[in-house]
């Protein structure tokens, strides 16, 4: 069984985004608040103080199943109307139909027993608070705030009168007012700001999303623009003396194998700096890392604790260091639930030691992939003589350590240059 409760909670929590989560936890809250109110403001007074005769009876039964009946077509639209409101998809012109004639069946049967008497004031009272959540719930997602306030005001109007000729009573008539503001009241802060809220939060998602996508885009710009800085004069030269090459070939002029010779040495020339632009792509500044992961932990929520200073290390050094820091930055956000990340760098024994830990780590924090992942880290680390272990040393704490020799291949080349 705790097996089971904790695959639904790997497949249902842990694999959603934040977002994702906050949008499920809201949906929970309403799916309990329609059943609780209801049932706390109708089932149990109208259990304890109907009367015990066959047509009290027969209308208070009729009454809990219409609010059951109420509660069930609530919950069932209950997505449809928030995705209506978030404008993922349109809510079909009829959808509430239903809802509102179970809401006009449950203030008919309140009045009903208002006139047999078969109860007592407080209780038909209640009777109509607890119709009127469930659907009022739904219809201020639907329609715009005022006039969601306008027919809620009809309603209490009508209300107010039907009850006031039922059970002439100024009090009992105040109170009927009070809980058709109160339902009103209730769904527009309950619910419509919850959902506002639920629109916000997508907002600032797809935002973030597409600030990473014009990020990714500026870099491949960037590199296609410096790309194209190396190779184009380049390429355009050795065009040239190449069709030169070939005219003085067909003419038998022996100044084509010097063309040819030049041509050959710019393209040697053009490898190499084509090396050196990839090769400064794809190294990481240690420090520049540190910095953008406090940055990005942050942003999601994370508290992050950065200690230690990068300068002075060599530079391969740092270019591998920076990639640990980035792959594990990376793991932090998209495996678990962390809600504290630190990283420690710091000098001891003639060694580099970079520790990352983190606090709510989930099982597919241990997985990588070919030339990715935590296998990557392992091989970029070799290249410098250095190490990498990773593991949980408690329940959901996970940590990762590099560790770098000051004294080795990366040290000698820093020391040859």
């Amino acid at each position: 069984m705790l097996g089971r409760i904790r695959g639904w909670q790997r497949r249902h929590w842990r694999d959603r985004s934040k977002a994702e989560r906050v949008e499920l936890q809201t949906l929970g809250t309403w799916y309990f608040t329609t059943w609780f109110f209801p049932f706390g403001w109708l089932a149990l007074p109208l259990v304890g103080g109907l009367e015990r005769n066959p047509g009290s009876l027969l209308v208070g039964g009729l009454l809990l199943l219409a609010s059951a009946l109420q509660c069930a077509e609530a919950n069932r639209l209950t997505r449809p109307v928030l995705d209506h409101y978030l404008r993922r998809a349109e809510l079909p012109p009829r959808a509430l139909y239903p809802a509102a004639g179970l809401l006009a069946l449950g203030l008919a049967l309140a009045l009903v027993l208002t006139l047999v008497g078969a109860t007592d004031p407080v209780t038909t009272r209640l009777c109509i608070g607890a119709a009127l959540l469930p659907f009022g719930m739904l219809y201020a997602l639907v329609v715009t705030i005022r006039r969601f306030l306008r027919h809620s005001a009809l309603l209490a109007v009508v209300l107010m009168a039907a009850f006031g000729w039922a059970e002439p009573d100024a009090a009992g008539i105040f109170m009927v007012g009070f809980l058709t503001a109160f339902a009103t009241c209730f769904s527009l802060f309950a619910c419509r700001c919850s959902a506002w809220n639920l629109a916000v939060l997508w907002e600032a998602d797809r935002a973030g999303e597409v600030e990473a996508r014009l990020a990714v885009a500026e870099e491949r710009l960037r590199f296609g623009r410096d790309l194209h800085d190396v190779m184009g004069r380049n390429l355009a030269v050795i065009a040239l003396k190449s069709e030169l090459a070939v005219q003085l070939a067909r003419r038998g002029r022996p100044e084509a194998v010097e063309q040819m010779i030049e041509v050959q040495r710019m393209a040697q020339d053009s490898q190499r700096e084509v090396r050196a632009v990839v090769r400064g792509y794809r190294e990481a500044d240690l420090g520049v890392e540190l910095a953008g992961a406090q940055g990005v932990l942050r942003a999601a929520g994370i508290v992050c604790e950065v200690s230690g200073e990068a300068g002075g290390l060599p530079a391969e050094v740092q270019s591998a260091l920076g990639w640990v820091v980035r792959e594990t930055t990376t793991n932090v956000l998209r495996h678990g639930d962390a809600g504290r990340c630190s990283v420690a760098l710091r000098i001891q024994e003639g060694h580099v030691v970079l520790t990352v830990e983190n606090d709510g780590a989930g099982p597919a924090t241990t997985e990588s992939g070919d030339g990715s992942g935590l296998a990557g880290l392992r091989e970029r680390l070799r290249g410098v003589d250095g190490t990498l272990e990773a593991g949980f040393v408690e329940a959901g704490v996970f940590r990762v350590v590099a560790e770098v020799p000051l004294s080795g291949k990366a040290a000698v080349r820093e020391v040859a240059s």
